[in-house]
Parts: C-alpha cells; sequence; structure tokens
C-alpha cells in the first residue's frame, strides 16, 4: 500500500471529535465568547458550585465533574501490563523520560518567560485576581499556564500521533503509562516550584487535591474498570465495543469545558485579539525544539525509525487535559492561566500533524527495521 493509501486509511481511524479538533476548538471559542455576552452568569454560578477550605473555594464540582470525564476515557485505555516489558528495550524509556521530566519543563519555562515575560510584555498589559484573591499580572498567569503544559508530558493523542508516523506502538503505550504514574509524584513537585520561581501563588493544597481528582483517581478507575470489563466480556468487547463508545467522551468534556472557559474570557480576548497569538508563539516553539531535540538524539543513539518517532512525538506533545484541570482549579476557570492551557489544545492537532509529516519523510535517517515490527 502506498504511503499516501496508509495515510488515508489512517485518517479513518480518527473519530469526528479527533479528526477536526482544532476546529471543534475554535467553535468552542466563538461559541464561549457569544454565552458570556448573552447569559454571563452561567459559567460564574457554575464555577461558584464549589467545595470550600477555610473559606476559600478550591474546587469547582461541575468542572471537576467535566474534567474527571475528561481523563478516564484516557485512562481506561492504558495497558499496564506494557510496563513490565519496558525493560527489554529501555534505551527508548530512558530519552523520553529524560526529556520529558529533565529538560521540557525548563526550556518552557524559559521560552515562555521570553516572550511572554519579556518581548511581549507591553503587549500583555492588566492583572487579575486569581482564585485564592491574590492580583496578580496577566502575562505572569500565562507564563504559568505554559508552565502547566510544560510539566504534563504525553496525552493518549499521542497514540494517534505514534500512529500516523508508523511508529511502536508498544514504545508509546509503555510512556503513556509511565508518564501518568510519573506524574503523581513529580507534577506537583516540579509545578510548585515552576510556579514559584514565577512568582505566581502556589496553593499546595489545591495543588495536591489536583494531583488526586484529575490523575489518581481517573487513574485507579480506569485501571480497575479496564480489568473488570476484560475479565468479563474479553479484550475484542473492550476495545471494539466499549472504547468507541467512551472515546468520543473526553472530548465532548474537553470541549464542554472550553466553552464555559471562554464564556470568561470572551471580553479579554474582544479587547486584544491578539492575546492567543502571544501565547501560541512560545508554545509552537517549544514544541518544536524538544521534537527536534529527541528526533536527533534519537538519530545520534542510532535508534530505529520506529522507536525514534514515537519517542519524539511524546516529548512534543503535552498532557493538555491535566494542564487545564490543574489550571482550573489553582487559579479559576476564568484565569490566564486557564486560557493559556486551552491555547495548547488549540496549536496541538496542526502542529502534531506537521511534525508527523516530517517523521514519513525522514525514515531513511534510521537504521531498516529488520523483521516486523513488534512490541518493545
Amino acid at each position: 500500500m502506498s504511503e499516501h493509501n496508509n495515510q488515508k486509511e489512517t485518517a479513518k481511524n480518527l473519530n469526528v471529535f479527533e479528526k477536526y479538533l482544532t476546529i471543534w476548538v475554535a467553535l468552542c471559542i466563538v461559541g464561549g465568547i457569544i454565552l458570556g455576552k448573552v447569559a454571563p452568569g452561567v459559567a460564574e454560578s457554575l464555577d461558584g458550585m464549589a467545595i470550600y477550605v477555610r473559606g476559600a473555594p478550591v474546587v469547582s464540582i461541575p468542572i471537576a465533574i467535566a474534567l474527571f470525564f475528561m481523563m478516564y476515557p484516557i485512562m481506561v485505555k492504558i495497558d499496564f501490563a506494557e510496563v513490565v516489558r519496558a525493560g527489554k528495550s529501555p534505551r527508548p524509556v530512558l530519552l523520553t523520560l529524560i526529556v520529558n521530566w529533565g529538560i521540557k519543563p525548563f526550556t518552557m519555562f524559559a521560552i515562555a518567560t521570553f516572550f511572554l515575560g519579556y518581548l511581549f510584555r507591553d503587549l500583555i498589559p492588566g492583572t487579575e485576581i486569581v482564585r485564592d484573591g491574590t492580583e496578580v499580572e496577566l502575562w505572569r498567569s500565562y507564563i504559568s499556564g505554559t508552565i502547566l503544559l510544560g510539566i504534563a508530558p504525553c496525552t493518549a493523542m499521542v497514540l494517534m500521533w505514534g500512529y500516523l508516523a508508523r511508529g511502536n506502538q508498544g514504545h508509546t503505550l509503555v510512556m503513556v503509562a509511565i508518564n501518568s504514574l510519573t506524574m503523581l509524584v513529580l507534577y506537583g513537585l516540579l509545578g510548585g516550584w515552576l510556579l514559584g520561581v514565577n512568582e505566581m501563588p502556589v496553593p499546595w493544597q489545591a495543588l495536591l487535591l489536583s494531583i488526586a481528582i484529575y490523575v489518581a483517581l481517573p487513574l485507579v478507575a480506569g485501571y480497575f474498570t479496564r480489568k473488570w470489563i476484560i475479565a468479563a466480556k474479553g479484550i475484542g468487547w473492550f476495545e471494539t465495543r466499549f472504547l468507541h463508545v467512551l472515546t468520543p467522551v473526553s472530548i465532548v468534556a474537553l470541549l464542554a469545558t472550553l466553552v464555559l472557559l471562554f464564556s470568561f474570557k470572551g471580553e479579554t480576548i474582544l479587547d486584544n485579539p491578539l492575546t492567543i497569538l502571544w501565547i501560541a508563539v512560545p508554545l509552537f516553539i517549544q514544541t518544536v525544539l524538544i521534537f527536534v531535540f529527541t528526533y536527533g538524539a534519537a538519530r545520534v543513539l542510532r535508534f530505529r525509525y520506529e522507536d525514534a518517532a514515537p519517542s519524539a512525538m511524546i516529548g512534543a506533545s503535552n498532557h493538555f487535559e491535566v494542564a487545564i484541570a490543574t489550571a482550573t482549579m489553582l487559579y479559576g476557570l476564568n484565569s490566564g492561566a486557564a486560557l493559556a492551557t486551552v491555547v495548547g489544545v488549540l496549536i496541538e492537532v496542526p502542529v502534531m500533524l506537521m511534525l508527523v509529516k516530517m517523521c514519513l519523510r525522514t525514515k531513511g535517517w534510521f537504521p531498516a527495521l529488520h523483521g516486523a515490527q513488534g512490541g518493545l
């Protein structure tokens, strides 16, 4: 089958939400702005239905429900048995871990600070009041959103990017699982430290609660759901019937959250329509930089293409569901940090598709795969 036909066949595996995610996100921006004008109290009322700790809202209940359903379908897809098999080919896993946790958070912070904190700073005027009542500059809030994206590696969408690039799906599955487990520890530690360096308030109680609600809870629920359904119905029914129904739930929940978020931020965007562009510039540069670095390192280390491509894709992509959830919980649905994480969603699909095409065009840079492609 030709490469063109392969790509056409692959596209059929994307559901309507995944295939046109950028368009849906753009429509949610417009819909949210209209909702904010027509019914400005709707999102505020929903966000106000919260769990309070010491008189301060910590968890918005409606948003928590929506964000849980963003995360749960992702976690259900993870086969943690693959982690055990990772030891057969540890180098790609080690490279991905080093990039995700030792390089990417710091390059994101540095690039975002340069562009949003210096180069574009005068173009981002104003301040905002975040959830705990602290007043912060908007540019600093936007940097915080990029930080939360930079320390949230690898979404379930990376499975599709790896598939489109014809990479080793076993390695991709392993890294989705390992990153989910690693985030339980490192996300809070790195996030709290970098947010503090950015001079943003760090409500540790809310940060730890965010990790528990949006990573640990769906992780545990997904693990047991997968285990019980496969035991009762078999792996075939689970993959062809259950996941087919569940997959759109994550993106529908994401889009519903975006409508509410932009109903808050619509006025800011209308007053300064280039805001999204200013945020998108460092995110785009960071994505391409990390991809090029990881892909180049994989070539120097003489990885097979089937391992090099997903390693670079995993490094470049972000777990924007966790980032949105954490920004919303820490600083509120109407915060600049939450808006910055949404810009990550907006550029994710077109940028990653561009990088997929780059991978396919450079397969010849890597040693040929001898024998059939398998797992790790």
